[in-house]
């Protein structure tokens, strides 16, 4: 009894020992987050002068809401908010739909080429984006897609592609292949079973994709810094040249514009937390 006691007490403090790094490790990630969004969220209420007059970190004299109304009174953002809407949304349908009919047949069936093809795909993962920025303008220019919100779809589809298919893969390998067994015996063909069976299966698998890529397609600046030129193809974090000048900008309207840009995100995120939740403990347990 006595080493038991003394097994159990030594567990119980290792136990609390791990809660407490892992809280102090969660407030600092914590601190580390949320502070710089306040301070972009306050700067956006600071009138032009007083981001300069005084520091960063500084309280607004008085708060001016009037950044945030012409950031919303202004035509050209609902134009660029339409824009990165329109290429979110067509870039994850095609992007979660290629990714799923890609990793199906790598988890599934055996083929001769299939370890060499998951070699590849996972080699693309380790090639830097940015690199390919001249090749991809070529393309761009080439195809007549430049200029066009068209020209940042096939982008986001091919640079999230690699990533998406490795992570699905895994996960369709932890389906039972008797679900497909029993389908098969029902009467479904291959077709059907990817349909009916694998697809709803992986659902928070696709959904905890579609938030990871949904933030970084939204977010992405460069190529479409790149790719379009006129006011009318930019998408939102395009908006930040409008306030932008040659010799100064208005930083309290650019940390307005900002937030205002993240709020989808964000908004998101909350609605659909506990699907990226589900998505990751059940990847993990799969994997």
């Amino acid at each position: 009894m006595g080493d038991q006691s003394v097994h159990y007490t030594k567990n119980k403090v290792k136990s609390v020992i791990g809660w407490i790094v892992a809280v102090i490790l969660a407030v600092f990630w914590l601190v580390v987050a949320f502070v710089p969004f306040m301070f972009m969220v306050i700067s956006g209420f600071k009138q032009k002068m007083e981001t300069i007059m005084y520091g960063a970190f500084h309280m607004p004299e008085k708060w001016y809401p009037d950044n945030y109304i012409e950031v919303i009174t202004d035509p050209r953002f609902w134009t660029y908010f339409r824009n990165s809407v329109i290429v979110l949304v067509i870039s994850l349908v095609i992007l979660l739909f290629f990714a799923a009919c890609a990793a199906y047949p790598l988890s599934r069936f055996t083929f001769k080429l299939r370890d060499t093809t998951f070699l590849l795909i996972v080699a693309c993962m380790s090639i830097p984006i940015h690199v390919t920025m001249i090749p991809v303008f070529q393309m761009a220019i080439k195809s007549g897609l430049y200029d066009s919100i068209w020209a940042l779809v096939p982008t986001s589809v091919a640079f999230a592609t690699p990533l998406s298919v490795f992570i699905l893969t895994g996960f369709m390998k932890g389906i039972p292949v008797e679900l497909e067994e029993a389908a098969d015996i029902d009467g479904c063909g291959r077709y059907r079973r990817f349909f009916k069976v694998i697809l709803p299966l992986c659902t928070p698998g696709l959904s905890t994709l579609a938030i990871y890529n949904g933030v970084n397609i939204w977010n992405e600046f460069i190529f479409a810094f790149t790719l379009t030129q006129s006011e009318k193809n930019r998408t939102l974090p395009l908006a930040l040249w409008n306030y932008q000048g040659v010799y100064s900008s208005n930083t309290a309207m650019i940390m307005a514009c900002l937030t205002l840009s993240v709020m989808p995100m964000i908004i998101l995120f909350i609605v659909m937390q506990d699907k990226l939740v589900k998505g990751m403990m059940a990847g993990a347990v799969k994997g």
